[in-house]
């Protein structure tokens, strides 16, 4: 494991599932972390077991955010490791069940919180001359997804995201990583265990993604997105390039 002592880190989505598993393996590598959630009960145990910190937030808005690390600063003196994790389901289809209201919750908790907690973290990380930060992204941001195309999506944009950004933050002593578990214990999967059991789909521990995220703190990379899959050793997706343009 790590050794994190004297750092401050930040986990979105972190009173359970991933976030929570993410947390504790931070506060025992020697973090300071901060817990942030809109589960304020959950969000709060997780802190007083690590001796952590509780900060609400709703990541899909954007002043929330800059609230977020500006109390970050003001509590601890900033910020060196962020795991922007946070998530939902979407629990509609684009076809005729589609609603407006889930669509645009899970496009602004699943991309939005993402992008707009990158941006806040930036200056953040910046301020104490670089650091880290880890999105949890999905397997289905690497692949097609038919049962949630909406969250497929959202999940194809944080890749993209973070292979874009990756390179260029690098620059500035910024580290941008990405997580795409396969089926892990969280509280989208929670709905669908049975189903999944039945159809033969291992459901790995929120501890496997979250061994992936601390390696990811710790490697000297940038724009790596990680597949992690039950039984197999979590490592970097290879991406195929794409054709270039015939000239003749």
């Amino acid at each position: 494991m790590p050794d994190f002592g004297g750092k401050v880190a930040v986990v979105t989505g972190g009173a359970s599932g991933i976030g929570a598993a993410t947390s504790r393996m931070l506060a025992a590598a020697g973090a300071k972390v901060v817990i942030s959630d809109l589960d304020e009960p959950g969000g709060r145990l997780v802190a007083d077991e690590i001796g952590g910190v509780f900060i609400p937030c709703d990541v899909s808005d954007f002043d929330a955010n800059a609230r977020l690390f500006a109390e970050i600063t003001a509590q601890l003196g900033g910020v060196d490791l962020v795991h922007l994790n946070a998530g939902v389901s979407t629990g509609c289809s684009i076809g005729e069940d589609f609603d407006l209201a889930l669509y645009r919750r899970a496009m602004g908790a699943n991309l939005d919180g993402v992008v707009f907690g990158l941006h806040h973290a930036i200056a953040a990380l910046k301020a104490r001359g670089g650091g880290a930060v880890v999105a949890t992204a999905s397997l289905a941001g690497l692949v097609g997804m038919p049962f949630d195309s909406v969250y497929t999506a959202n999940k194809h944009a944080v890749v993209g995201l973070v292979r874009s950004a990756g390179p260029a933050l690098a620059q500035d002593g910024i580290r941008l990583n990405a997580i795409c578990p396969g089926f892990a214990e969280s509280g989208i999967t929670a709905p669908m265990v049975e189903m999944l059991e039945q159809q033969g789909f291992p459901m790995m521990t929120a501890d496997e993604p979250a061994a992936a995220a601390m390696r990811l703190f710790a490697e000297d990379v940038s724009g790596e997105c990680w597949f992690v899959q039950a039984g197999r050793e979590p490592a970097a997706f290879q991406f195929r390039g794409v054709p270039g343009p015939r000239l003749d």
